[in-house]
């Protein structure tokens, strides 16, 4: 059975750029992660596996469709690859750190098949102005499965 990630963690980003992954999904994320950059100012951790899956279905979109291109380029050009150490931590690049604007106080929160990494105030923000979306979208999806 695969992993589900779900759940809200408040870990805190050292002096060196590390981050500890949740508990949890420790086991789960020891044979290496892949970090890029996500949605909306935050960061995405995929297990190796689900990374790779991603990027065959990404890299069967034609060669010949330039928007396709761009996607993959930054995509890829924005990827990292690390191996979470003996604590569950990983190491964020400045790249990376800047494009989040992470600050000390982290949120990652489950995706279902990936982790998001967002700096805590972003988090925030972002849970309150589409706090009205959710519960739009949330009570579209009850209706429809009526």
């Amino acid at each position: 059975m695969s992993v589900r990630f779900v759940g809200t963690y408040t870990p805190r980003l050292d002096d060196k750029g590390r981050l500890t992954l949740p508990a949890k999904f420790r086991d789960a994320l020891a044979g290496g992660v892949m970090v890029t950059r996500g949605q909306d100012r935050s960061l995405s951790v995929y297990r190796a596996e689900e990374f790779d899956a991603i990027a065959e279905r990404t890299m069967a979109a034609s060669r010949n469709d330039p928007e396709a291109r761009a996607f993959q380029r930054y995509f890829f050009a924005s990827t990292d690859e690390q191996r979470p150490d003996g604590q569950g931590r990983i190491t964020l690049s400045g790249e990376h750190r800047t494009y989040a604007g992470l600050s000390k106080e982290c949120v990652v929160i489950g995706g279902f098949d990936h982790l998001e990494i967002w700096d805590a105030q972003a988090w925030r923000d972002y849970q309150s102005q589409h706090e009205e979306d959710f519960s739009a979208a949330g009570s579209a999806a009850l209706d429809s499965l009526l």
